[in-house]
This record gives C-alpha cells, structure tokens and sequence, in this order.
C-alpha cells in the first residue's frame, strides 16, 4: 500500500487506537498530524513516525477551530478522539452527556465540515470515523455514549450518500473492546465497584467477545489502512465491526 504525497491527520493520536492507526498510516508513507490535548504522547508519536503534533482541546471549539486554521492539506481524516464515561440515567448529568456528545459526536463533525471540501475539491479523500460496537447497539449505563457512537455511525452513513460520486470515501470503524488505556481504566472502575480483582473485571470484558479476548489497537489500524488504499475506493458508507464476532449484522 502506498500513500506517499497524502496528508493524514488523526484527532486523539498520542496513544491507543490513534497512535496505531498514525504508525501505519506512516509505514504507507502518508505525512502523518496527530493531534489531542496530551502534548506529551503526541510529541512521541509524532517523533516515532516523523509527522506533526498540534495541541487541541476538541472539547473546546475555539481550540478546534485554531487546530483547523493551521493543519493544512488533509487527504486522510481519522477522526478517532472520545471519551467513553458511564453512570445509570439518573446520575447522568447534563454536563456528561454534553462532554460525551460533544467529543464523540460533534467534533468529528465540525472537523469533516471543514476538511472534507477540500477533498472533494482535489478529487481523493478518505474520512475514517472511529465509532464503537456501542454505535449499532446498546449496553447499559452508557446512554450518553451509546448515542454519541450512533450519532457517529448515522453521519457516516448520511455523508457517504453526499460523497458517492466525489472519490472521497467515508466509512466507520466499530471495535469492540480494545485494550488501551481507555480499557485500563474501564478494568478499574469495574473493579472498584465490584469489589473485584481487575483481573476479574478485565475478564468480564474479555466475555463480551466470543473469542473471549479484547482487540489490539493494531487491528484496528490494520483496517482503517485498507480502507486508505485505492483498492478499498468501493467501500464506502459501511459500519464495519471489529470485536471478535460480538455483534453479528
């Protein structure tokens, strides 16, 4: 796969998910922006794979606009920065369920608002929407975040009737559990509140999946790298499930 002279930029890309997808997209020979609001992770990741590392807060909109104002081309957008926060309805507050649709939801598409057109223009682009299986289905005490990831996954499906005839495709990636520290932290939570070990609680993820196992990061790099590719220009709109066969559409 080559994609030398493309410019990728992946929101959330100082650790997990982002970094993996950064990393490959890099290998391919894209120029790689990463961005998030850990200066820290990015600066290494950018150093790992020779691109950019731009500050931005996407929870703050003027960060994301000035984000905006100065990353430049993009051909390939990974829009893969969230948040993933749980509590039952009651004690869903106002103030999670904004964070949580605003991150998830919102960011992703102000970000294509505005790249988007230029692909269009230029006649090649992939947008590459990180959801979740949480996004074609429902668990408890996730509300706001089960919405956002669905919110996530119609947008793609809308946009791509908008693009079918551009050479810009867009799709959406829905992992299941995958063992970042987002799932650490997850592991904890449930461990705290169970009064399990986290070995335990990692198990009880670990169930969710048939293959009784989370995905690595890489898989799902490894995925939304094919979907970069000339090759993969007929797929296009698609929900695609990467959690060991969890959910079966």
């Amino acid at each position: 796969m080559q994609l030398e002279g493309k410019r990728a930029l992946v929101t959330g890309g100082g650790r997990g998910i982002g970094q993996a997808i950064a990393q490959a997209l890099a290998r391919a020979g894209a120029q790689v922006v990463v961005c998030g609001r850990s200066v820290r992770d990015l600066s290494a990741v950018a150093a790992q794979v020779g691109g950019t590392a731009i500050e931005a807060d996407l929870l703050d909109r003027k960060s994301t606009d000035a984000m905006l104002a100065t990353v430049g081309r993009v051909d390939i957008l990974v829009n893969n920065a969230g948040i993933a926060e749980s509590a039952p309805l009651e004690k869903t507050s106002d103030e999670l369920w904004d964070r949580i649709i605003e991150l998830d939801a919102t960011a992703p598409f102000r970000i294509a608002r505005a790249l988007v057109p230029g692909m269009v223009e230029r006649g090649w682009g992939r947008v590459v929407n990180i959801a979740s299986n949480a996004g074609v289905s429902g668990y408890g005490y996730t509300a706001a975040y089960c919405a956002a990831k669905h919110a996530m996954v119609g947008f793609t499906r809308a946009l791509a009737i908008d693009l079918a005839r551009t050479g810009v495709t867009i799709n959406a990636l829905c992992p299941g559990w995958v063992e970042t520290a987002m799932a650490k932290e997850a592991v904890s939570r449930i461990a705290a509140k169970t009064k399990r070990s986290e070995a335990e609680a990692k198990q009880t993820l670990e169930a969710m999946s048939p293959q009784r196992r989370m995905i690595q990061p890489q898989e799902v790099a490894h995925t939304a790298l094919m979907l970069c590719s000339d090759d993969a220009r007929g797929i296009h709109g698609q929900t695609i499930i990467i959690d060991g066969g969890a959910i079966l559409k």
